[in-house]
């Protein structure tokens, strides 16, 4: 009795050791197993320690429930015919929806509704993209690259939802250009901003010049007083100095000579102290230099004879 117990008990764990792996198997975090019997779907087991019968459930698949990245480029055309290259990356994952039943679970519908989905998800982006890119110029697929990806992503996601899969995102991480169109884009923008300092300099020497005249314009207004001011301290001058000639018993006459004598020594004194100007040959004589006055004095009164007459 005890014999064939023992004998009973060998065949057990001798059979576990055999078919151990093929009864006993583990799932792993974030992953979920398919599993079928007779080639029929039977379960869906999640993470931790499970159990089959050997020969008669099969392990179809192992699910990863993180989220996946894709990456690929599509080729599409602008408004303006410009063949552009996007570079897409595709952030998706198995639906995490497990319905009312395990035939309607984003696990079930993700291994049994669609063969190859990375290569549908793939195709489906490429469609949307090369439709939507014609109507956008290359500058607006620039500027409103986000806008873009976000649009196509609500699109395909809503695609691939029922086929069990939830598209995350859908971001354009760069854009290729022809070589010739990049370098005229680089010229594009080179002139653009010589243009832009061309104008700054002409706006700082407009600035300098209207500045400069202002300035020229407020020194000749202050200038212009000096000059008034000063001449009328002359004529202030020359009225006080008339009238105490004319208390002193000089005629009229005799004070302009007097006057004009004075400015013409004057004249002659500053001359000779700035000794800026060509040589001035003037009579040795006294007597003569006295006719030289004499002639100015005669020059005056026919000046001013000739005023009176013409009044």
């Amino acid at each position: 009795m005890l014999g064939g117990l023992l004998t009973f008990l060998f065949i057990i764990v001798l059979l576990l050791v055999i078919f151990g792996r093929s009864i006993f198997f583990i799932v792993r975090q974030q992953e979920a197993i398919i599993i079928e019997r007779l080639g029929k779907f039977h379960r869906i087991t999640n993470p931790g320690w499970h159990m089959k019968i050997p020969f008669i459930d099969r392990k179809v698949t192992r699910v990863s429930m993180r989220t996946m990245k894709e990456g690929f480029n599509i080729d599409a055309k602008t408004s303006d015919n410009v063949t552009i290259v996007l570079e897409v990356s595709a952030q998706y994952h198995v639906d995490y929806n497990w319905g009312s039943a395990p035939e309607e679970s984003g696990i079930y519908r993700s291994y049994y509704m669609l063969a190859r989905p990375i290569e549908q998800m793939h195709d489906y982006l490429a469609d949307a993209l090369r439709s939507s890119i014609p109507n956008y110029t290359l500058d607006e697929v620039f500027e409103k690259k986000d806008n873009i990806a976000n649009d196509v992503n609500a699109t395909v996601s809503h695609t691939m939802a029922s086929y069990g899969w939830t598209l995350v995102s859908t971001l354009i991480t760069g854009i290729q250009l022809p070589a010739s169109v990049e370098q005229s884009m680089n010229d594009i923008n080179a002139a653009q901003r010589q243009q832009q300092a061309a104008q700054s300099l002409a706006n700082a020497a407009k600035i300098k010049r209207v500045t400069e005249a202002q300035a020229e314009a407020e020194a000749m207004e202050k200038t212009g007083n000096g000059i008034a001011a000063q001449r009328i301290a002359i004529a202030k001058g020359i009225k006080e100095s008339l009238d105490t000639i004319a208390s002193s018993g000089v005629s009229e006459q005799e004070a302009n000579e007097l006057f004009l004598y004075t400015q013409w020594t004057e004249m002659m004194s500053d001359f000779a102290k700035k000794g800026n100007a060509t040589t001035v040959v003037l009579p040795s004589d006294f007597n003569q230099s006295r006719n030289m006055f004499q002639q100015m004095l005669v020059a005056e009164n026919a000046t001013f004879g000739n005023t009176g007459n013409t009044e």
